[in-house]
């Protein structure tokens, strides 16, 4: 695939990042869940994946693990998003292998310089 693979479960979230790879021809799969994360990645070899740190469903830290621990994986970028306030959020997530990290504000700002490298 090469393209971007992001676990997301916030509906405001979602559609910004599908219109923006839409967009910006970016391929793009979403996912919902850590099992789901892990199976499209190994699947498809994303060249990016975007973690929502605040999507429950998702179980982000838990999927940033699994990615990491995978060894066809364990080098595929990941770039992580949260609330701003949460500090604690950002340590557990760089501690999980998480390659950088943005607060959801920097993250719907840079998003278009994020994806513009996967454009197809």
């Amino acid at each position: 695939m090469g393209g971007v693979i992001a676990a997301v479960d916030d509906l405001f979230f979602w559609a910004k990042i599908l219109e923006t790879a839409e967009r910006l021809n970016v391929p793009l799969a979403l996912v919902r869940s850590a099992g789901e994360l892990v199976e499209k990645a190994r699947a498809f070899r994303p060249a990016l994946v975007i973690v929502d740190l605040n999507a429950e469903g998702c179980r982000p830290l838990e999927a940033l693990r699994q990615v990491k621990a995978d060894p066809e994986l364990k080098d595929t970028p990941v770039l992580g998003f949260y609330s701003h306030v949460q500090h604690e959020l950002k340590a557990s997530a760089a501690e999980a292998g998480c390659d950088r990290i943005l607060a959801r504000s920097a993250f719907t700002a840079q998003l278009p310089d994020i994806l513009r490298p996967y454009a197809t």
